[in-house]
């Protein structure tokens, strides 16, 4: 965290967490003056969550405010999300909803109450160079989460304090209980929070997503089997398939236009290039780029090329083949550990 800055007020987005309540923590004892802020979501379990929030302020002896953003957040991320898979897309909510909620509505909230900062548990670092804030991993690459940052602007990031960038894990609930909280031993929170328990297949018809039967197909469009809804399927999807064979079969591509679930073997699901689409650069545009490349939050990121498409569109090409890069994910460029730019997976083709 970067200790020279002017701003004294700085504004926490709780959640209830080990992770938000240890950043307000620390900043308490760092010397800033903070607020709790606790957004109210179209989530199961709302008013405990509630309740264990206003627990953390009143122990941390700072203010809560409540904020709903239930309506916006179905309007934007639960829309979003839905229709991805309307169209053969795997969203990742948690992209959008840190963008147009916690670092949009949320933060602009805060600045309307005087916060001069707003400040997340996530971990990731915030840099400042040549009067610019710039965006880099976590020191600990086991709980990084700067991919899920990836879309916000240089003015967000400017407002944005990240306490736990240089932290691991285990030294976050250590110093949780150092501040007299012992109930941080749950499971992780899992990245899709709306759903909850809820299986996908339920939530999407829940949604108004229909199941249209369609067929299972190799590439070449011998016709396997039938399917009951291709948002039942994801890219490198093994199980559920029910066709047996030598070799296991694999869900290759999502046709949403023929409604057809693609199949093939292991080999077919690596790929060398990928076409992206929305591409968003943290620093001048160049004519071409070349670094690593992630292409979901559990990826390894490889070495690439990120070359000019046609009209708007770019590609990147890989050294190695990837398996099972996924339509609607977000493909997220880095420098060493400084993310450079991202763009949404609109298609790949084999190598």
């Amino acid at each position: 965290m970067d200790h020279s800055m002017n701003a004294h007020t700085i504004g926490v987005a709780m959640s209830g967490g080990v992770d938000s309540t240890v950043t307000a923590g620390l900043l308490l004892e760092q010397g800033y003056s903070v607020h709790g802020f606790f957004m109210l979501l179209p989530l199961a379990g709302l008013e405990q969550q509630i309740s264990k929030v206003k627990q953390i302020t009143q122990r941390l002896q700072i203010p809560l405010h409540l904020v709903d953003l239930r309506e916006q957040f179905s309007q934007t991320i639960i829309s979003y999300f839905v229709d991805s898979y309307r169209q053969g897309l795997t969203p990742n909510p948690c992209v959008i909803c840190n963008l147009m909620i916690k670092c949009g509505q949320l933060m602009q909230v805060m600045t309307a109450k005087g916060m001069d900062k707003m400040a997340t548990g996530h971990y990731a670092r915030i840099l400042h160079k040549d009067g610019r804030a710039v965006l880099h991993r976590a020191e600990d690459p086991a709980k990084d989460q700067s991919y899920f940052l990836c879309r916000l602007s240089a003015k967000q990031l400017d407002r944005l304090v990240l306490p736990l960038g240089d932290w691991k894990k285990t030294d976050v609930f250590l110093r949780a209980q150092e501040m007299g909280f012992s109930h941080f031993d749950g499971p992780e929170s899992q990245d899709v929070c709306f759903l909850a328990d809820q299986n996908l297949a339920v939530f999407l018809e829940s949604r108004g997503v229909k199941s249209r039967h369609g067929e299972i197909t190799t590439k070449d469009g011998q016709v396997l089997g039938q399917h009951r809804g291709i948002w039942k399927y994801t890219v490198g999807q093994r199980r559920g398939l029910g066709l047996p064979d030598a070799t296991p079969w694999y869900v290759t591509n999502l046709d949403a236009d023929k409604n057809r679930v693609v199949i093939g073997k292991n080999k077919e699901l690596f790929q060398h290039d990928v076409l992206l689409r929305d591409v968003q650069w943290a620093i001048p545009q160049p004519e071409s780029w070349e670094g690593r490349v992630q292409l979901r939050s559990t990826h390894r990121a490889a070495e690439a090329q990120v070359l000019p498409g046609d009209n708007t569109s770019w590609q990147v090409r890989f050294a190695d083949p990837q398996r099972a890069i996924t339509p609607g994910q977000f493909a997220v460029f880095y420098q060493n550990d400084q993310v450079i730019g991202s763009g949404i997976i609109d298609d790949s083709t084999p190598c």
